[in-house]
């Protein structure tokens, strides 16, 4: 399951930075599945769509920081626990219940995002 940050937000930007898979955005900044990564060419995202990864997304969100579900993987194979949630100091850095996904799925994802 991809975490996900509340309206409770307040923009202090702790998780940014502490995310290894840079799914973390400043609300209103524009996304690319190939920041922070190193796939190359295309993606094929949840959903089954397929992306160019340096291609500029829309923000998820203009007012408070968002997580790329697409990008999320909850630290597995990073850490032993979502380090966005381990920093956050008003603790809106939650399970998005949108995703499930088992933790083979999270480490799949992991493995595709960092070749």
């Amino acid at each position: 399951m991809a975490i996900k940050i509340t309206e409770e937000c307040i923009n202090c930007g702790a998780c940014e930075p502490e995310c290894p898979n840079n799914a973390i955005y400043e609300g209103g900044v524009e996304w690319a599945i190939a920041d922070g990564t190193t796939v190359k060419g295309t993606y094929t995202m949840m959903d089954g769509s397929v992306m160019n990864v340096s291609q500029r997304n829309a923000p998820v969100s203009v007012d408070v920081y968002y997580i790329v579900p697409d990008k999320c993987t909850e630290c597995q194979g990073f850490h032993e626990e979502p380090q966005c949630a381990s920093v956050c100091p008003v603790d809106c850095c939650i399970p998005d219940e949108m995703y499930q996904e088992t933790v083979e799925s999270l480490l799949s994802k992991k493995d595709r995002l960092h070749i």
